[in-house]
């Protein structure tokens, strides 16, 4: 990786270094692509390695669930081991159950013949692996500047007036993607008038490597499993979505009165919560762009798609963009076509749009499935999930897919 050389002119420029746009940046560089990343942070500070955590404020509270999948597009781009060196957290088991009733379902990856169901990791431990990464690759990086302004096929502008040409933009910077604002891309969108408090905890009893979600009619809330360096099994990550009224109480309550809270919400799977870090809220919302592509810029992560956090898939259908953008592109190469070529585009676009609605669709039907407090619809939730948890063929399915390990 190279800071910026003064060359303007770059076959695809990707606005945003988080954990979806280094890595695809990666991925083009490999393919021989004249690539361009913009990051608004320092370089510096994404790979400065995390302090050691001996309490629960030295976690970093954005963590994500990284799939079967992802970790093997993260170990093509020769970043997953670097993710290994790091804190992480292989989950082996997984319970789901409903809060006002008996369904319960327990899914193992020993019965999938797989040595976890997936990794719970801190999101800056994966930009620091991308970013490790590309410091032997041939990607020029903009780091500590922000786009100012995208000019369609003129490029775009940054704050400290600099202007860059690429073929292909590519916009990776987020739900609040401005470079989707500039482009016009609408956008399908609603509030789910909840909110997420993360937070890291420590519990009196092992976790025992298995990620824990109860639902409620106000929400589910999630206990992640973590280990700091030392091996201690007691840490986990919490998301908690409640409606919006709720979760501000739960704000407003003082760390010992929310650790109690929390301890009662878990119905004590794991013993007394013992430590509660810093908290942290966010509004969720549900985003679609309508349209991932227009001339000369594409879409990937959040910037095309958000998603509610109950089922931890966020990252992971970004890194599905990512992985359907690079196949595309490699395609396009070796045909001698550029990279923005409207069929190029298109394609990707087709790939990757019925599978994150159908993602979204699922999650929200979870969503609203388990919002109903009416008896009818509690006694078919609950029986269907103590049905599905009886049948491994079924279930096992279920898990699969989500892991991303059906072929």
């Amino acid at each position: 990786m190279t800071s910026d050389s003064g060359n303007s002119q770059m076959d695809i420029l990707i606005v945003g270094g988080g954990m979806i746009g280094s890595a695809l940046a990666l991925g083009l560089s490999r393919q021989g692509w004249q690539v361009g990343l913009i990051e608004g942070a320092p370089a510096a500070e994404l790979v400065a390695p995390a302090a050691p955590a001996t309490d629960v404020n030295a976690f970093e509270p954005r963590v994500s669930a990284i799939s079967l999948a992802s970790q093997r597009l993260l170990d093509e781009l020769g970043s997953w081991r670097r993710v290994q060196d790091s804190r992480h957290c292989g989950y082996r088991q997984m319970t789901v159950w409903d809060g006002d009733g008996t369904g319960r379902i327990h899914f193992d990856a020993a019965e999938l013949h797989a040595s976890s169901l997936g990794t719970i990791v801190e999101n800056r431990n994966i930009v620091r692996a991308l970013f490790e990464e590309l410091a032997d690759s041939e990607v020029t990086l903009f780091d500590g500047v922000r786009v100012k302004a995208w000019h369609g096929r003129d490029g775009v502008e940054l704050e400290d007036g600099r202007r860059l040409n690429a073929h292909l933009v590519v916009g990776a910077d987020g739900a609040m993607s401005r470079l989707r604002q500039w482009s016009g891309l609408a956008t399908r969108e609603w509030d789910y008038d909840q909110q997420a408090i993360v937070c890291t905890v420590r519990t009196r009893q092992s976790h025992r490597y298995t990620a824990w979600q109860r639902f409620s009619p106000t929400g589910p809330l999630a206990f992640l499993p973590l280990l700091n360096e030392a091996g201690d099994d007691h840490f986990c990550s919490i998301v908690w979505s409640q409606d919006t009224l709720e979760a501000k109480r739960l704000m407003a309550l003082d760390t010992e009165a929310f650790r109690q809270a929390l301890g009662v919400a878990i119905e004590q799977q794991l013993g007394e919560v013992l430590e509660v870090s810093e908290r942290f809220a966010f509004p969720l919302r549900q985003r679609h762009a309508k349209d991932y592509v227009t001339d000369g810029l594409a879409l990937v992560g959040d910037a095309a798609h958000t998603i509610h956090p109950l089922a931890g898939q966020g990252a992971n259908l970004g890194y599905g963009d990512v992985r359907a953008l690079l196949e595309e592109l490699a395609r396009a190469k070796a045909r001698n076509l550029a990279p923005d070529d409207a069929l190029v585009l298109a394609r990707y676009q087709r790939r990757r749009k019925g599978e994150n609605l159908t993602m979204m669709a699922a999650m929200e039907g979870f969503k609203q499935l388990f919002a109903r407090d009416e008896l009818p619809v509690r006694w078919l939730r609950n029986t269907g999930m103590r049905w599905l948890n009886q049948l491994p063929m079924l279930k096992n399915r279920v898990a699969a897919e989500a892991m991303g390990i059906t072929e």
